[in-house]
């Protein structure tokens, strides 16, 4: 099968423009060039493509795609199985969605009354649903689907109780990295307090802790753009500075 950038286009719903640009960015070679100058775009293209709208509909930045499909360690079954759970997951949010609001609508009606319960647990969907549209993907890539689904479950399974004192905890990290990245040195009192911060934080929403994965998830906040701009609004080099501190303080740990 070949296709000429156009026919590609309409069949993947998109512009030949933006084809070109993927092909310019080094995204999305065509598969050869005729004399004519004419891009042409074979299956494994055509593959290729798919891929990319998949993380692009899930708000993956391109180049965050490009490294994730011309990684050695990329598996395409894998990572359409990702893409599917994920979509499941959204298909779950909206309709939860769905019900929320209907029950909401009733409430304020007067036909039922909603526990601050219900409440509650719908605002954890939304943040769960929230975490996995925007990092899920990467973190499903890296981890594997069974450690995002572990976290979200503990996180669905919080109480407003904990999930208060969740976030009286990253309050205190917050200002921890602040102090920390002001003093500058990563092995410093405050770079530890902060790390030990975060390692207690972290162990909020996971449920089996290592050193490997809590550095391998420190060098993603370097890596990770969405990562890194979430800590540079604490503190410019505030990723970085992390990072190292993190390598200081899981080497002693």
């Amino acid at each position: 099968m070949e296709l000429t950038i156009n026919k590609l286009a309409k069949l993947a719903g998109v512009s030949p423009r933006t084809l070109r640009y993927y092909d310019a960015i080094g995204l999305l070679p065509p598969m050869r060039v005729g004399e004519n100058g004419y891009r042409i775009y074979g299956q494994r293209e055509v593959d290729r493509l798919q891929q990319i709208l998949f993380y692009r509909e899930m708000g993956m930045p391109l180049e965050d795609i490009k490294k994730v499909l011309s990684s050695k360690g990329f598996d395409e079954q894998q990572a359409l199985e990702s893409h599917l759970t994920a979509l499941l997951a959204e298909k779950d949010r909206i309709e939860r969605l769905v019900t929320n609001v209907m029950k909401t609508l009733k409430a304020l009606k007067g036909e039922i009354t909603m526990s601050n319960q219900e409440k509650f647990d719908g605002f954890l969907r939304e943040l769960v649903s929230e975490n996995e549209k925007r990092y899920g993907a990467e973190v499903r890539a890296k981890y594997g689907d069974d450690v995002m689904d572990r976290s979200n479950e503990k996180v669905l399974g919080m109480t407003e109780e904990t999930y208060k004192n969740t976030q009286e905890l990253e309050e205190k990290l917050y200002e921890a990295l602040k102090a920390a990245v002001a003093q500058g040195d990563p092995a410093g009192e405050a770079a530890q307090e902060a790390c030990r911060l975060h390692k207690a934080w972290l162990c909020r929403y996971w449920d089996h802790y290592s050193k490997e994965a809590h550095m391998g998830l420190a060098e993603m906040y370097v890596e990770d753009p969405r990562f890194t701009a979430y800590y540079e609004e604490i503190a410019p080099g505030c990723a970085r500075f992390l990072r190292d501190a993190l390598a200081v303080f899981l080497k002693d740990a």
